[in-house]
């Protein structure tokens, strides 16, 4: 999958994002979609936000994650899966933001596993 054409790997991604945000909806009584569609659009603008601002956010808080071990980016991943349910109307996060860590953590193990069974990791 590695030397697939762009196209397909974008699509590939977006369905990846959108299936471990659809597991977590289904596991997670806090993660709620009220529809299809802003399933599809959360996953597609997780995606974006995770490959251009959270690159930036890891940077800027590169003293603090570095004075907590790497824990900060556990805060790091909530923000982003925050500002997401934040811009698409019917994603909702209901359980505050300890339980929307716990949910990025699932997120991030799921997605990391799933790509890495496809071969999309460097």
């Amino acid at each position: 999958m590695r030397n697939a054409n762009p196209i397909v790997r974008f699509l590939v991604f977006w369905a990846v994002n959108t299936l471990v945000l659809w597991a977590a909806s289904q596991i997670f009584s806090s993660v709620r979609f009220d529809s299809l569609q802003a399933l599809v659009l959360s996953g597609l603008l997780f995606g974006l936000i995770n490959a251009t601002l959270k690159p930036l956010m890891v940077i800027v808080t590169l003293p603090i994650t570095l004075l907590t071990l790497g824990f900060f980016l556990l805060v790091i991943n909530a923000s982003m899966l925050m500002l997401t349910a934040w811009l698409v109307r019917d994603f909702h996060l209901l359980g505050g933001f300890w339980h929307t860590v716990l949910v990025s953590i699932f997120i991030s193990v799921v997605s990391f596993l799933v790509n890495l069974m496809l071969g999309l990791r460097k």
